[in-house]
C-alpha cells in the first residue's frame, strides 16, 4: 500500500491506523504547501486533490473514514474493526462516520463562527457534538468506544479530538477528554505516526 500524506494535516489519522496494522506500507509524501496534491498524476489518486490518500495495487481511494474502513478490512488480524454479523459493527460505523460527518463541521462553526440552526445544521450544533462525544468516551465500559476493544473509530475520533484539544486548542478540553486522549498517545502506534508527522 502507498499512502499519501502531509504533516499537520488530515493525513495522521491514516498514519497511525497504517501503524495500528503492523504490515509494510509506502509513505508518499505530498508536499500540500508546494501544491503536490493538485498535481496530474495526484489528482488522479484522489480527484479531490487532498490528503490523505491511499493507493492499494489498482485500488485508488481517499476521505479519511474510507481510508480506515478499507484497511481494517483489507488487514482483519488487526482486529481494528468488529465482523460482520457482530451487533457492535452498528457503533463501530457510526463513530467511524462520526469524526467527518459532524466533529469536522462543528469544528468550520466554532472557527469561523458562523451560526447555523440546529435543525437544519447535519451535525446538530457544536457543543451537542462534544457533548456526545464525552458521554460516548466516559461511558465506563472500557477505555475504547467499543469498550475494551480499540478501532479504527478510535483512531478517527482520537485524531479528531487531538488535533482540536491538544494540538490546535481550538475547544477546551474536558477531565473524559483527557484521560482518553492519555489512552491514546499512549498507544505504540500513535507514538510512532506522531515521531513520522513530526519529521
Amino acid at each position: 500500500m502507498q499512502l499519501y500524506w502531509s504533516p499537520r494535516s488530515r493525513s495522521f489519522s491514516a498514519l497511525w491506523l497504517m501503524e495500528e496494522t503492523g504490515q509494510p506500507y509506502e509513505r508518499v509524501l505530498t508536499d500540500i504547501s508546494t501544491g503536490a496534491q493538485k498535481q496530474p498524476e495526484f489528482l488522479a489518486i484522489n480527484p479531490m486533490g487532498k490528503v490523505p490518500a491511499l493507493k492499494d495495487g489498482e485500488a485508488t481511494l481517499a476521505e479519511q473514514s474510507a481510508i480506515c474502513a478499507y484497511v481494517a478490512e483489507r488487514y482483519p488480524d488487526a482486529k481494528l474493526a468488529p465482523r460482520l454479523g457482530d451487533p457492535g459493527r452498528a457503533k463501530y460505523l457510526y463513530w467511524l462516520f462520526f469524526a467527518p460527518g459532524c466533529i469536522e463541521p462543528a469544528i468550520v462553526q466554532i472557527f469561523t463562527k458562523v451560526q447555523v440552526p440546529s435543525f437544519q445544521a447535519g451535525w446538530g450544533d457544536a457543543t451537542q457534538v462534544f457533548d456526545v462525544l464525552e458521554h460516548a468516551v466516559d461511558g465506563g465500559k472500557g477505555p475504547w468506544l467499543l469498550g475494551e476493544q480499540f478501532t479504527a473509530a478510535d483512531v478517527m475520533i482520537g485524531s479528531n479530538l487531538n488535533a482540536v484539544i491538544r494540538m490546535f486548542k481550538m475547544i477546551p478540553t474536558r477531565p473524559a477528554f483527557d484521560r482518553y486522549l492519555d489512552a491514546c498517545s499512549a498507544r505504540p502506534a500513535f507514538q510512532r505516526a506522531t515521531t513520522i508527522a513530526n519529521g
